[in-house]
């Protein structure tokens, strides 16, 4: 089982707009990059990630989960990328923020920490348990 993080402005897309798209979930579109399409070729069903407001609050706020694999795009006219969909399994009590992940020791080498453009990643085991605990599960 694979972890992963997924970031998104919450002015375009938030936590709450996630959550209320309740069971049917939504389709996690729009990733023009190579590095974060492969993660997402990678994602199995029934996997988890991070919800993570980028640029506008910089926390991961909750939990979400992959409810159907890899398929096209259907916003990409290049055919090339393609999307995952993903349903929402449960906020953070606490937000865990960007400061506070960087000022964790254990999370020093967390994709999110050395490279934070990248829109979809993969999170370690170790940094799960960790992210989670701080954010109070």
């Amino acid at each position: 089982m694979a972890y992963w993080l997924y970031k998104s402005e919450p002015s375009v897309w938030s936590w709450d707009d996630q959550v209320a798209a309740g069971e049917a979930g939504t389709s996690w579109n729009g990733v023009r990059n190579h590095v974060a399409r492969k993660n997402l070729e990678a994602m199995r069903l029934g996997e988890q990630g991070f919800f993570y407001h980028s640029n506008e609050g910089k926390a991961v706020v909750g939990i979400v989960e992959v409810i159907r694999t890899y398929y096209p795009d259907h916003t990409d006219e290049t055919g090339r990328f393609g999307m995952v969909d993903l349903k929402a399994v449960a906020a953070l009590p606490r937000p865990v923020s960007l400061e506070a992940i960087k000022a964790e020791p254990a999370l020093r080498e967390m994709v999110l920490v050395n490279n934070s453009r990248l829109s979809v990643q993969p999170v370690t085991e170790a940094e799960w348990a960790l992210v989670r605990r701080l954010g109070g599960l």
